[in-house]
Order: C-alpha cells, then structure tokens, then sequence
C-alpha cells in the first residue's frame, strides 16, 4: 500500500504543503499559498520594524494548499493513503490566547489589531525589551542566558510578550498565555480546546523562551516578574515539560479530518522551526553546517550530545538537546536579513518602476503594468549576471548586511546596514555585488564563530530559495568560506523535512534517521571555492569586519552612550 505523509511549511510569505510518498521520498504534489493580509501589507509598519500576520492567513493557507495537494494526487484514493502529518513555522512567532487557545485576532473586539495577532519573527519592536531582559540576566547567581548564546533577542518569545503587555492594555487583560506558531497549528488541527493542554516544540522553547533540561523548565516566576510585574504568574500558564519533534501531537480532529478530506487516524506531529526540520530535510551531518537561505538565514548544526558537554557557543541563538534530532544537540545561529538585503535594493532602484510607470503618457495602464511585471522579475538576474562579470578588487565597494540588524554572532538588531567606497563610478551591479559579498561575509563570521569557540565545521548544506536560485551568490560563499558548499536538490526542503517527522510520528519509521535515509532526496549542485580569490577575500573580510564595528560605534554613540563605552567597540 502507499504510506503518504504531508509536510507543512510556513514561511514568511507563504505556506506550502507537500504530499510525499514516505517508502522513498518521492514528491507526489505540492501546493503554495501567499498570505492575502500580508501580501496587502495589513497590520505590518516596516519604519517601526512592526510584522504581524493574521491567523486566518494560516488557518486559510492550510485548508487551501492540503486540500490541492490532495485534489491534485487522485483526491480521495490519495487521501486514504496519507498516515501523517507535520508541520514547521518561522520562529520565534507568538501570540497571545484565551484560555481556550484562541488566538485573540480570532475573538470578538480583536480581529483587526496587530498585537493580538502572531509577532512575525522578523518584528523588532522589542529591542528595549531585550535590552532590558540582557541587563537583568546578570543580577542573578545562575546565568538563564547561557543556552541561548549568552544574549537574549528581540525576534523571540519573552521580549515580544513583554512588549505586547506594555503596549495594548486590552490585550495585556485578556491575554492567558502566549504560544509559538509552530505550538498552535498541531492544537488547532488536533482539536485542542484549552491552552494548557498545547504541547510546546523542544525547538521552540529551548531556542527562544529559556527553557532548559539544567533549569527543569523555564527559569522561576521570580525571574520575570522582577523584570516587570506585569510576567507575575505567566510561567504557572505556560508549560513546564517539552516534546521533541518526533512525538505525536495527537490525531487530526473530526472537524479538520472533514475539512481536510483526511481520516481521524491521521496522526499529528509536534511542531518545530522551519530551519530545524529544514535540515533534516536537507540531509545534515554532524558538524555539518546547514544554512536555509531565504529571506534571513537560520542555521542549523548538529553535534552529539555527549560530545557537547561543558561546550557554551557564546553569540548564538541557543544550543538545545533535541531540538533538530533526538540524541543530539542542535545549534542555531542566522543572519537577519539575506534575500530580505537583495529585496531592499531592488525595491530601491524600482522605485521609478512602481511609481511614475503607472502614469506615463506614452503607453497605457496595460503594458505599463505589464512592463513593470516584466522589469521586475529580471532586475535580480541581470544584476547578478552583470556582478559576476566585475572584477574582484580589494578597493570595491564594502558593505555590511545589518540592514534588519544583526542575529549572530552577538544578536543587536539595533544595528545598521552600512555602504562606503562609493564613488560617481559606482553603479547598480557594484552596489549589488558588495551587497551580495556582504552577506557571505556575514555567513563567514557565523563559521568563524563556531570553530573558535571549539565547534569544528566540516562541510555548509545549501537549502532555500537563494540556495536553489542564485548560482552567482552560492559561489560567491563558497570561495569566501573557502569550504565546498551541497545544494539539496529538493525544492521545498523544509516542507520535506516535516514530512520526514510526519513520517515517524505516523510509525512509518523509528527514527528520524531512518526517515531521512529513505526519504533524503540527495543534493544536485556543488560549488567549490575559487582558490585564487582567496588572498583577496581574506583581506576584504577584515575591511568588513572593520567596518563593522565603525557601524557598531556610530550606533552607540547615536544610542547616547558614552563616549568611553563605545570606544571599547573599536578597541
């Protein structure tokens, strides 16, 4: 008989779902939704780094693309087939419930304000809350920041909670719990009806809200309630125990079996970040680093738990048992901006495209919008073939790739972006180039990050829309790592890797590694570093690095620290 698992796959701009044959790998059809409210660019203010989706946008993108999927398969005969089902998010991308689970967006008085909808990872309007939670983290004998690279984050779970509170009164009253995106869809399709039952991802809670095996748990209602009274209590309403992603979530509900087209006996995996089951997907190696490149980069690496003993990674987004496979410790590090910093530009120099094309007097609103279209999809394929033909020179335009801050080494998403070296020769595909080095050279200080603080890196997995679509880029990061660099050759690799847990949740296999030896699809490309380049990258890295910490200083001394202080910056 067939065995047909689904894998779901949030992104930021969408959702897919894959129906995959699990006795080996083979994609039998896959279905994309772009969110309606975000597409729209509802609830979001990108000048106050404010990113917030509806839940309906998920709930909407699920029914649709699962149901495709299987419409597209043979429909019922298909259906009858599938034995389970899991899914991955962005993360970190609460939102505050009731005591149902609910979240609040889809209750009465909520449904059009922001912050009663997810916190998109990408939302940075908690930088003072994360600020605070760093200066507070020292006043205590027991280090709760020490699984989490050392330094807590605005993208994650407790600033953006506390932010939420401080801002919006009525949401603060009626909010009960505070849940991760990848928690709440597994509740939500098992039929779920209160939010203590929600069963919280080992990957989520150990990457983004201080939990921790040493701890059991979360770090003690002391700890945040001297924060800020406003957390008094909010530990007793959130969760103690945590689940790896091979763990059954429960089964699909009679309601969402009957939306779906599927049986009650589907089961439902734990959910985890698109990044973790992205590199199962991917096929990761211990001590292999697997990078998802889209719009930021998360980075994932694995090593064996008992060879990670008395091993702390200062500067990233958190070590945690678990959390990508049993029995090994996962790593997660990421840049916060990659596609997003090629997007800008071309949003940039589109400008004239998107505003004044519309009314030109020459042609009609038609082919006006049709050329726009038309000049739209080709301007990030131009440019890169135009960059790939200059020079690689020591004295080219440098830039630095903070555009939406900096996650790792050292999250400061205060930071900036930064160009310099421009000059009237300066034109689109210079600027794009030192744009594109910049975010490699950002990946090299994730590596270099890893090995001085004793974590080997043997080889770099490519998956990802850039990874797939950007061959200029991928060699660019290959002779700048100075490491060979393996593309997967599935497209949609996070979404395989949630049907590889999907996989085992459904007792298909035993283990994720089974699951991922006879489902792993393989990798298609490999880019291999230009050796004669490596002189010139090397010098280049340390005027990027340079740069950088000018960039860091001018922000402290922007932020009104003292000059002393962010003179240690550049020392």
């Amino acid at each position: 008989m067939d065995q047909f698992v689904i894998g779901v796959d949030y992104g930021s701009d969408s959702v897919r779902s894959v129906l995959i044959n699990a006795i080996n790998g083979e994609e039998i059809a896959s279905s994309v939704f772009n969110y309606p409210r975000w597409q729209d660019g509802l609830y979001c203010n990108a000048a106050e780094n404010q990113f917030r989706q509806h839940p309906l946008d998920y709930i909407e993108g699920l029914e649709t693309t699962i149901k495709d999927c299987l419409q597209k398969a043979g429909g019922s005969s298909a259906a009858k087939s599938v034995r389970g089902l899991s899914i991955d998010t962005t993360g970190s991308t609460p939102v505050a419930v009731d005591k149902n689970g609910v979240p609040l967006a889809l209750t009465p008085g909520f449904e059009q304000n922001p912050n009663a909808m997810f916190i998109l990872w990408k939302d940075h309007t908690s930088v003072n809350e994360a600020a605070q939670i760093n200066k507070h983290a020292t006043r205590f004998d027991i280090n709760y920041l020490k699984y989490v690279g050392g330094i807590y984050s605005s993208e994650w779970f407790w600033a953006k909670l506390l932010h939420i509170l401080r801002a919006d009164e009525q949401v603060r009253n009626a909010c009960h719990s505070w849940v991760e995106h990848c928690d709440w869809i597994p509740f939500l399709l098992t039929g779920g009806k209160e939010a203590g039952h929600i069963m919280r991802g080992r990957c989520s809670a150990g990457h983004k809200a201080l939990w921790a095996e040493e701890f059991g748990g979360l770090p003690p209602d002391e700890f945040f309630t001297s924060l800020d009274p406003l957390l008094k209590g909010f530990t007793s309403r959130l969760f103690t125990e945590t689940y790896t992603a091979d763990q059954k979530a429960g089964y699909l509900s009679k309601e969402w079996a009957e939306r779906l087209g599927l049986s009650t006996d589907v089961a439902v995996g734990i959910g985890a970040f698109d990044a973790h089951m992205g590199a199962v997907g991917g096929q990761i190696e211990p001590y292999h680093l697997s990078k998802v490149m889209g719009t930021s980069t998360c980075d994932i690496l694995v090593a064996p738990t008992h060879e990670m003993q008395g091993k702390l990674v200062k500067g990233i987004c958190g070590q945690v048992n678990g959390s990508v496979i049993p029995g090994m410790t996962g790593l997660e590090a990421g840049q916060s901006a990659f596609g997003d910093t090629y997007a800008w530009f071309k949003n940039m120099i589109s400008w004239p495209l998107n505003n004044l094309l519309k009314d030109s007097a020459i042609i009609d609103a038609k082919t006006a919008e049709a050329l726009r279209n038309e000049m739209s999809e080709r301007i990030i394929p131009e440019l890169s073939r135009q960059a790939m033909l200059l020079p690689i020179e020591e004295n080219n335009e440098l830039a630095i790739d903070w555009f939406n801050g900096r996650r790792t080494p050292d999250a400061d998403q205060t930071l900036k972006g930064a160009i310099t070296g421009l000059s009237l020769g300066s034109d689109a595909p210079k600027v794009f180039r030192s744009l594109a080095e910049a975010t490699c050279f950002g990946a090299k200080s994730i590596v270099d990050r890893f090995i001085t603080e004793g974590i080997p890196v043997k080889g770099i997995i490519g998956i990802g829309g850039v990874a797939k679509k950007s061959p200029f880029v991928m060699q660019m990061m290959a002779d700048i790592l100075n490491m060979p660099i393996r593309i997967h050759q599935f497209k949609h690799t996070c979404a395989l890797g949630a049907a590889m847990f999907a996989a085992v949740v459904a007792d298909i296999y035993p283990n994720v590694e089974e699951a991922m030896a006879a489902m792993g699809r393989g990798f298609d490309v490999e880019y291999y570093p230009d050796k004669q380049y490596q002189q010139i990258y090397t010098n280049r890295y340390e005027q990027y690095k340079s740069l950088g910490k000018f960039a860091e200083w001018q922000i402290a001394v922007k932020n009104t620290l003292n000059l002393q202080q962010a003179d240690a910056i550049l020392s």
